[in-house]
């Protein structure tokens, strides 16, 4: 186990607001929140719900945290808004090699190596085997799979099928993030390599701005060495920043709602972008102007900048 704990010296604010229209009350579940952790830690947050809505928050046998509530009849808005504190490191930092074999896995891990309804793992051992059996087990076989999406599977926006598993994304060729996830997550079940679904907020800090809409992204977490690992067969390069609102087996277990019943999406907005938490607060209005994200290099807000350059002074 990797034993450094990374500063939290960035700020990201991240957050969306999702506006339903109903015809009757709808039970919905909602999953828009980060969990907590040595990598990432809420330093501001807003949580509304309009109309005033009673709402229960519980965790998932995933440890994730969902909100229960019902929607009302008309419009409904529901948003969430955070300043998060992430390490400027790269996540591939504590990449470890040490892959653990089936009978010595923790029992809660060992639920991540079989397949599920996305994650048709059982279809794919043929596949698997031809294109990725010679080489190591462990990191190599983990990043030649997600090279292989990355170079294989056209990223096709707007072709995302709540019908589509991970066989069914090799066969047709193309895909969104979820579908990268979840045959990348098939493919490492088929090595027994205990593999989970993700979803995020992924902000541009060190990478130039696509000019695309804000989303949650979907992508994977691998077990290695006695820690979950971050991999993204969408992008293929390790990124800075990334906040893991969601895991679980697959997108059943990730979606930001759930609705049992009848409920239009009339309006989704996302939100992911490096401040300077002195000088942006939640519940500002959203400006992207104030971002210090969207180019290669990493910036820091001005008040770090400054305290850096009198330490050089000095």
């Amino acid at each position: 186990m990797h034993s450094s704990i990374p500063k939290l010296d960035l700020a990201v604010r991240v957050g969306c607001e999702l506006v339903y229209d109903t015809a009757v009350v709808t039970p919905v579940l909602l999953a828009f929140k980060p969990r907590q952790d040595l990598h990432q830690k809420i330093r501001q947050e807003s949580i509304n719900f309009e109309p005033f809505l009673h709402a229960t928050e519980f965790e998932d046998d995933h440890q994730n945290i969902v909100y229960r509530l019902n929607l009302q009849p008309g419009r409904n808005t529901l948003r969430y808004d955070a300043i998060v504190m992430v390490p400027s490191t790269r996540e591939d930092f504590m990449r470890i090699d040490e892959p653990i074999p089936p009978h010595l896995l923790p029992p809660s891990i060992l639920r991540y190596t079989l397949p599920t309804r996305y994650c048709d793992s059982d279809k794919l051992l043929d596949f698997a085997w031809q294109h990725f059996g010679h080489l190591p087990h462990g990191l190599a076989r983990v990043q030649a799979i997600c090279d292989w999406l990355h170079h294989n599977i056209e990223y096709r926006t707007g072709s995302g099928s709540p019908n589509i598993s991970a066989h069914d994304v090799i066969t047709r060729g193309y895909g969104v993030c979820r579908d990268f996830a979840h045959t990348a997550l098939a493919l490492c079940r088929t090595f027994n390599i205990p593999a989970r679904y993700v979803s995020g907020y992924v902000p541009d800090i060190g990478c130039e701005d696509p000019g695309s809409p804000m989303d949650f992204h979907a992508y994977i977490e691998v077990y290695l060495g006695g820690q979950w690992q971050v991999f993204d067969a969408r992008f293929n390069a390790p990124r800075t920043g990334r906040i893991r609102i969601c895991t679980g087996y697959d997108a059943v277990n990730c979606a930001f709602t759930t609705i049992y019943g009848s409920a239009l999406l009339s309006r989704f907005d996302v939100w992911s972008y490096q401040v300077d938490p002195r000088e942006v607060r939640v519940d500002d209005p959203i400006d992207m102007s104030r971002r210090l994200c969207g180019s290669p290099e990493i910036r820091l807000p001005k008040s770090d900048r400054q305290r850096l350059e009198l330490v050089r002074a000095a």
